[in-house]
């Protein structure tokens, strides 16, 4: 056996262990759209009891689009209806700060849960990201969306039309430092969806973002004045950054993470596990509000109302105009690209199991900050994904809302990715041994 078999192997062994059942392939969001809409009183989901432990909780927000549903489940009553009648939801000024609240909590000044980056809450319980890497635990209760984030360049290289393909940019960035200027390529988190996103796409054209280009963080609101001013050749970040950028004409979409990896998780809803376990009724009655406002954020009908919602001083504080295409799936990309009407990579909030939480998925996250050096191969992803991924409790919530397109299985399957790689859950070890560019630690 080889060398690298034997890697890989030991790897899997590691790294394994995400349900073996095929995902069951349903087609009846439609219906469960329908039975979800069921009006339930905090009577009805609380029937063996009394109302949640507590109606308070502090829950944190980056000015995102894919907040969309902790805005609404505010503004429409969802949080008032299970009873969490007194639920705070701040915006946070950068993903550290929500770290560092998180840690806190709200019994310290900080926060209970947030809308969140769904690798932030393994590299927070681990300590990976945190200070004397004393872990914090956490648990996602949902997923709040899938796909929807872009990645953007400046215009000085609009003549690219850069696309999937990085290898030209690779040139135009060597080109570059020769005539002795820095190349940089902005994130929001290091190890997180963005860092994730930015990372790929540039090496899977060749571009190390370890050595050919400087990876700095930046938060989500400050994108656009930085690109302007020339921090940064490239970034990564969701909506309305993006769409803004380009309207500003100060550079152009390269592309929507969709295209990396067509309905890919993204943010998750995540609190506290201290909370949860102190809380669980309160928890749930958290789940449910969100749940059901996903499902309203899903609904065509709704996207210009959600647009405005986003777009208030209190949440985003952004134009209308650079929210309400792309929230519809409109897609004018800039500098010149075609324009795409109804586009197939439009953020979802409940389509397509858009809001339960695969473990599958997440040990493709865990897997790949192993890949970036932040966390450690020896990582035992399985444990990691069973202490933080609480699906169980989705489950249990999506039977009060009356949703009957549960997933079958944890698992989504084997994923494919635009480039032909392929991430077996089954053999996370075989993913890494096939990529060329990495940085273990």
């Amino acid at each position: 056996m080889s060398h690298d078999a034997k890697t890989s192997d030991v790897a899997n062994a590691l790294l394994s262990g995400v349900s073996r059942r095929s995902v069951l392939q349903v087609g009846g969001y439609a219906a469960a759209t329908l039975a979800a809409a069921r009006i339930l009183s905090p009577s009805g989901v609380f029937a063996q009891g009394a109302g949640p432990e507590t109606t308070k909780a502090k829950l944190g927000y980056i000015a995102l689009t894919d907040a969309g549903p902790l805005f609404v489940a505010k503004e429409k009553g969802f949080f008032d209806k299970y009873g969490m009648t007194e639920v705070e939801v701040t915006k946070q000024s950068s993903w550290g700060t929500t770290r560092d609240n998180i840690v806190l909590g709200s019994g310290g000044g900080g926060i209970d849960g947030a809308h969140i980056l769904t690798p932030m809450p393994y590299l927070i319980t681990t300590g990976a990201v945190t200070q004397n890497k004393a872990g914090t635990p956490m648990s996602i209760l949902a997923r709040l969306n899938v796909a929807g984030q872009c990645i953007s360049v400046g215009q000085e290289y609009a003549d690219l039309k850069l696309g999937l393909d990085t290898k030209p940019f690779k040139e135009a960035l060597e080109k570059k430092k020769a005539s002795g200027k820095d190349v940089k390529a902005a994130m929001t988190f290091p190890g997180g969806t963005h860092d994730l996103w930015i990372r790929y796409w540039m090496a899977a054209g060749g571009i190390d973002p370890n050595k050919d280009i400087q990876t700095i963080v930046v938060p989500p609101p400050q994108m656009v004045a930085n690109m302007k001013v020339g921090t940064m050749d490239t970034f990564c970040v969701c909506e309305p950054w993006n769409e803004q950028l380009k309207n500003q004409k100060i550079g152009y979409t390269a592309i929507t993470t969709g295209e990396l990896w067509d309905k890919h998780p993204e943010k998750a809803f995540a609190l506290r596990t201290d909370y949860v376990e102190k809380n669980p009724k309160a928890a749930k009655a958290l789940l449910l509000a969100v749940m059901e406002a996903q499902q309203w954020c899903e609904k065509m009908e709704n996207k210009e109302e959600l647009a405005a919602i986003c777009a208030k001083r209190n949440w985003i504080g952004a134009p209308l105009a650079d929210i309400v295409d792309r929230m519809k799936g409109k897609f004018d990309y800039g500098a010149g690209k075609p324009v795409v009407e109804n586009s197939p990579y439009i953020m979802h909030f409940w389509k397509d199991h858009a809001s339960y939480p695969f473990k599958s998925h997440d040990a493709w996250f865990i897997t790949e900050d192993i890949r970036w050096g932040y966390l450690p191969g020896t990582t035992d992803v399985k444990a990691l994904v069973d202490k933080v991924n609480r699906e169980d409790l989705w489950r249990e919530a999506a039977k009060d809302l009356g949703v009957s397109d549960i997933p079958a299985s944890t698992s989504r399957g084997v994923e494919k990715f635009f480039d032909g790689k392929v991430f077996d859950p089954e053999k996370p070890g075989d993913y890494l041994a096939s990529l060329d560019i990495k940085r273990m630690a």
